[in-house]
């Protein structure tokens, strides 16, 4: 019997605190990269960022933990986290979003 791959899961999260202009969406981005993770990062108009995500439970799991830490100079006050709908169009690559 072959193996499944993992289900990915689609998911939202939305950052808040001092998490604009310093470099936090990149940071999204690579972290992503890194684990294999589909999806965006944005700035907000109320300061926050949103970031989408689809991945593996466990994979997801530890970008959350990246998103929480964040890059240097950045201050994360909270990583909400949501359930979100599937957007094909974001399953494979990450990108930042304007």
């Amino acid at each position: 019997m072959p193996d499944t791959p993992p289900t990915r899961e689609p998911r939202r999260y939305l950052v808040s605190g001092m998490v604009q202009g310093v470099g936090y969406r990149y940071f999204a981005m690579r972290a992503a990269q890194r684990f294999g993770i589909g999806g965006y990062a944005r700035n907000l108009p109320d300061g926050s960022v949103e970031v989408y995500a689809v991945g593996s439970a466990s994979k997801l799991a530890e970008f959350r933990k990246e998103l929480e830490r964040g890059p240097q100079g950045a201050s994360v006050a909270s990583v909400a986290e949501e359930e979100a709908s599937l957007q094909p169009e974001f399953g494979r690559g990450f990108s930042i979003e304007h």
